[in-house]
């Protein structure tokens, strides 16, 4: 088995991650470094069912530093207005870290479970992952797990798992809203014209 430190999103997003990369020979640690996460209480929870899942799987899990100062900073400026830009500066707050830890506890190889989720800007994510990853000598793991999505959703409901509705900050929370009003009227006009 190979060592890889496995940055982890959530518990539900880290499912199907971990089952394919241990058939792929690897032997993965979580870490969780995900400063974005809002409000105290979402972040806790979040946590909370990650160390549950670890628990009860037997893997090792790092909570490494998370710098929510540098986040606002950093990437909260951004706001609304670029989710692109700001998303890419998010993911490179908490890869950045998970490298650090990487490098720091020895390990070779790293992936995330932000590459599971159809939410997340995946082509961004994984260039991200590779830049910082080679700058500290690591071997970047770059995977689609998008695939497994419905697998994971349907594992992690049957587990009883805490299934967040948000990718984690306040942006993404209020971008999720108005995303579900969204579809909730897209849906209202198409049973509609159906009906007439």
């Amino acid at each position: 088995m190979t060592r890889l430190l496995l940055h982890a999103c959530c518990a539900p997003c880290s499912l199907e991650p971990v089952r394919l990369l241990m058939d792929e020979g690897f032997e993965p640690t979580i870490c969780w470094t995900n400063p974005n996460i809002q409000p105290t209480e979402e972040h806790d929870r979040r946590l909370a069912e990650l160390r549950r899942f670890c628990e009860a799987t037997k893997l090792p899990l790092i909570e490494a530093h998370e710098d929510y100062t540098r986040w606002e900073h950093a990437v909260a400026p951004i706001g609304a207005q670029d989710r692109p830009r700001r998303c890419r500066a998010c993911y490179a707050l908490r890869l950045a870290e998970a490298c650090r830890v990487a490098r720091a506890e020895g390990f070779e190889h790293i992936a995330t479970t932000l590459a599971v989720s159809p939410y997340q800007l995946f082509e961004t994510c994984n260039e991200v992952l590779e830049k910082l990853a080679q700058a500290q000598g690591l071997i970047p793991v770059i995977r689609d797990f998008r695939p497994w999505y419905p697998e994971a959703t349907r594992r992690s409901r049957e587990l009883g798992m805490y299934r967040q509705n948000y990718c984690g900050c306040r942006f993404s929370a209020a971008e999720a809203v108005l995303d579900r009003a969204r579809l909730r009227d897209e849906r209202r006009a198409h049973k509609k014209a159906r009906a007439s």
